[in-house]
């Protein structure tokens, strides 16, 4: 009885989890607050939230996170992208950086990359520690050798940066290390010897799910299967692919991937949803074909739960803020710090535009909404949505210039990231019931109104002829 117990025991651990407490001491980081994420699945990129660091006025803070695995995450904060593995059972207390907010110019950046790095710990001998120096060394070689790597293409020199790297880490635990140095030296042999996405695909057929959201996974398997579904279909026997695509033959397209890729199983299964979702955004492909088949069976109840959520995820991406799609209401403080809601009115088309008053082009484009609701005032609603900035510069701007508009203010950016915009001004219209009339919306000066004068001449008379 004691040893069935013991054993009954040890089953039943990996479902309770094991605490991981994280700790830090950075005066800099006094009552801030960093959120880290992880991704939800291996193909969409969206994120989740997996934990929150939220330090004192001493700098200090602690977390606890149950987790039964190693678990990637990551966080921007300033100017960088944190990353950090962490391990179940440990205590890890972090060593951060400096911090440093972002300067002016890159705030106005749409462009804007973030300095990214592996969040180091105070034990040298942590996971985290082990993979920075080694990315740290593999980068160092291949910049010392570059000429002889990646313009002669040098066996000699490529095995001899390989000795270099197995001497200074011949560590094959922990196995999140081992997959993530592998990983690391393929991708660096793509490059260096130019290979096709065939010639090592093979690889991924012994790499676990689990390891699935781990950056280099990611990044090897981007390069390798990214853009393959328009590259093959503009092949010389693309058509064939084309063919499979525009019928929605899904057992065909996945014999492909298989036969072609040499890869199996699930993996096969992920490659195939993989190159569907690059082949929507190519534009080479029916939109609603790919649609389709993103929802199929194969992947929406597919017995791996990642590849079931990424299927979700998928369609969700492809369809919002797509036309004819309900969009998220906003819901933010005016300048007199009143609520105000975008879908508190039904009875007028909506103009919102995302805008950054520090911006002169966002400026000169808002000074023209006095033009648009002089002609649409009867059938249009503007609101401008007002990037986090100096109050006293909003205030100025628009005591300055009376514009008809309900201005709001996102403070934390919360819609900004919401509606992912890149740059500003971006703009959306829609309808009475607040939902999506254009894939693509014209900013003020760009054409706006000859774009919804057009679309509210039909839109008019076409709902004059039903009523008739």
């Amino acid at each position: 009885m004691r040893t069935f117990q013991i054993i009954l025991l040890l089953s039943l651990l990996p479902l309770f989890g094991f605490a991981t407490t994280i700790k830090c001491n950075n005066a800099e980081y006094s009552n801030k607050k960093l959120d880290f994420y992880t991704y939800s699945d291996p193909v969409s990129s969206e994120k989740e939230l997996v934990f929150t660091l939220e330090f004192n006025s001493d700098g200090k803070c602690t977390s606890k996170i149950d987790e039964n695995t190693t678990l990637y995450s990551f966080s921007e904060f300033g100017l960088y992208r944190g990353m950090l593995f962490v391990e179940p059972g440990k205590t890890i207390e972090l060593k951060l950086p400096p911090f440093r907010e972002k300067s002016f110019a890159d705030q106005k950046n749409p462009y804007f990359s973030p300095v990214t790095f592996w969040v180091a710990t105070e034990n040298k001998t942590d996971l985290n520690n082990k993979i920075s120096g080694f990315d740290h060394t593999l980068s160092r070689l291949t910049d010392k050798f570059f000429d002889q790597l990646y313009f002669q293409q040098s066996k000699e020199t490529y095995d001899s940066l390989i000795f270099l790297i197995n001497k200074d880490f011949p560590e094959t635990i922990p196995e999140t290390f081992a997959l993530h140095k592998k990983l690391k030296i393929k991708l660096v042999n793509a490059d260096i010897f130019r290979l096709k996405p065939e010639q090592y695909s093979e690889i991924f057929n012994s790499i676990n799910s689990k390891f699935w959201m781990h950056p280099a996974f990611l990044q090897l398997f981007d390069k390798t299967f990214g853009g393959q579904l328009s590259y093959t279909a503009k092949s010389i026997k693309g058509g064939e692919v084309n063919k499979a695509v525009n019928s929605k033959n899904l057992p065909w397209l996945l014999n492909f991937v298989k036969t072609k890729y040499k890869v199996s199983g699930k993996m096969a299964e992920l490659v195939l949803l993989k190159m569907l979702h690059d082949g929507y955004y190519s534009g080479d492909f029916p939109k609603s074909v790919i649609k389709e088949m993103v929802n199929a069976d194969l992947f929406r109840n597919n017995s791996n739960s990642l590849i079931k959520k990424a299927s979700e995820n998928i369609d969700k991406k492809f369809s919002f803020l797509q036309k004819g799609n309900s969009a998220p209401p906003i819901c933010l403080n005016d300048l007199k710090d009143q609520t105000k809601c975008t879908n508190s009115n039904s009875d007028k088309f909506k103009y919102i535009v995302f805008a950054d008053v520090e911006m002169i082009v966002c400026r000169e484009h808002l000074k023209y909404l006095s033009k648009i609701d002089e002609m649409f005032q009867k059938y249009l609603e503007i609101y401008v949505v007002l990037r986090d900035t100096e109050t006293e510069d909003i205030n100025t701007f628009f005591k300055e210039n009376e514009l008809p508009a309900i201005k709001l203010t996102d403070t934390d950016n919360k819609y900004a990231e919401q509606y992912k915009i890149k740059s500003f001004p971006q703009c959306f219209l829609l309808d009475e019931k607040h939902k999506i009339v254009f894939t693509n919306t014209k900013a003020p000066l760009d054409g706006f109104e000859q774009q919804f004068g057009t679309y509210l001449r039909n839109e008019l008379f076409m709902r004059q002829r039903n009523t008739d």
